[in-house]
């Protein structure tokens, strides 16, 4: 069960709102100033530029860009195909639960920040994405209580690692299966129905909508984010702070002062020592750390965890979810898991960690999806946060590993690949039930 609390000493956050354990309805959703029509699509446009806000998808790439990348492949197109909108809420990454509450409490938020990225994209159609009954039932409510000025259709899909994937959610829009395609083309050059596509997560155009509302506060907007923070004795925290905060400041309000290391981005930033929990949210800073914030899902190992086992764990978890469509893929990230089961059991060849680090530096961007990418990096940082740990393992096995080495439970597998080794990780995520997230009802 997660709990949902506002960080010691800092008043709300602007997404996570004053009431997040109670679903917002339209009536309270108007009365604090949503669905205002006062800032028009191109001033917005120029407070999402200026406030530098970044997608909260995982990738952080700039909004504005994102938004004019759409509106001008429309209007080199003509009026052909008019764009389309998606409120990505599919989260597969690990840990995280942010999508689910923000579709769950704050509907409304998520529709205006959709219904806002149509009117600046020029937008006709709008599609909601997900794989959560609870959080669907709630958005189909909201559409109710207000219709949107565009047609706005819910599209529900099995929940998997790669279903978030901005070409796999085209897909399964477009009555294929989630699974990512190659690219070029990007969803904003073709995408659903061959139509320019703004695929956006759902945070993402929460902050678009609180711009639009208050452009007066659009950088404190930008600059704070919604993080799960899980692992270690306490319960996993879905809370909302300023970049800039110190991991080790985190680790602390999570009751996780003494983490021997922390998983970032659920499994996109690899791994982090504690020589770096001195490191800001700040996405500028992680990245030149070499990791990332990701979707926000932040896992702190605790004092006795060992950090290739959960490295080991995670690449596991990455080849079970595996589309199975790129070879270099399917290959590449078996051999990295194989590598780091064998660092576990004390049975891993001299060369490993060469191996490993030539994984690292030559797999990325070889596949369709960032999953590949995933598995290289949590590779990568392991190596470079922990290298007297992996070299310990090669001379005797880890006593922490042999006694704490997991047995997986059965593991649905991969609706696409249903012949595909079962795996569950063991980084806790919270449960699609209304009990998933404390409180909200």
């Amino acid at each position: 069960m997660t709990v949902i609390r506002h960080p010691a000493g800092l008043p709300p956050g602007p997404v996570l709102g004053a009431a997040p354990d109670v679903t917002e309805g339209a009536g309270a959703y108007r009365a604090a100033g949503g669905y205002d029509d006062t800032t028009g699509p191109d001033e917005l446009l120029h407070h999402l530029a200026s406030s530098g806000l970044r997608g909260r998808g995982g990738a952080g790439f700039p909004v504005a860009v994102k938004l004019r990348s759409v509106r001008e492949q429309a209007r080199r197109g003509g009026q052909t195909l008019r764009p389309v909108v998606v409120a990505n809420g599919e989260e597969g990454e690990p840990g995280s639960v942010k999508d689910r509450w923000l579709l769950r409490a704050r509907p409304h938020l998520v529709l205006d920040g959709l219904a806002r990225a149509a009117a600046v994209t020029g937008a006709v159609r709008g599609y909601v994405y997900l794989s959560d009954p609870v959080a669907a039932a709630r958005i189909r409510r909201a559409l109710a209580e207000h219709a949107p000025p565009l047609p706005v259709e819910v599209v529900e899909t099995p929940h998997t690692y790669v279903a978030g994937e901005e070409t796999a959610v085209v897909r399964r829009i477009d009555g294929g299966p989630a699974l990512p395609t190659a690219k070029p083309p990007r969803p904003h050059e073709r995408g659903v129905g061959g139509a320019p596509t703004l695929v956006a997560n759902v945070e993402t155009l929460a902050r678009i909508a609180l711009t639009a509302a208050r452009p007066d506060r659009a950088v404190r907007t930008a600059r704070t984010t919604l993080v799960t923070l899980s692992g270690g004795p306490a319960a996993p925290v879905l809370t909302e702070v300023p970049y800039g905060v110190p991991l080790r400041t985190l680790a602390a309000a999570h009751g996780s002062a003494d983490a021997a290391g922390v998983l970032m981005g659920g499994l996109f930033g690899g791994l982090v020592g504690p020589d770096g929990f001195g490191l800001p949210l700040e996405p500028e800073a992680l990245a030149a750390a070499g990791t990332a914030l990701g979707c926000g899902a932040v896992r702190f190992l605790g004092p006795g965890s060992c950090p290739v086992a959960t490295a080991a764990d995670a690449t596991g978890h990455l080849v079970a979810e595996s589309a199975r469509q790129c070879g270099v893929c399917v290959s590449g990230t078996r051999a990295i898991s194989d590598a780091l089961t064998a660092l576990v059991r004390g049975s891993a060849p001299p060369d490993t960690p060469e191996r490993l680090r030539r994984w690292a530096d030559g797999l990325p961007g070889r596949g369709a999806c960032g999953l590949l990418d995933a598995a290289a990096g949590i590779a990568g940082s392991l190596l470079r946060a922990f290298p007297e740990t992996v070299r310990r393992h090669l001379v005797a096995p880890c006593p922490t590993c042999t006694a704490t080495t997991p047995t997986h439970p059965a593991h649905p597998a991969h609706p696409a690949h249903p012949a595909h080794p079962a795996h569950r990780l063991t980084v806790p995520v919270p449960p699609v039930t209304d009990s998933a997230v404390t409180g909200v009802r």
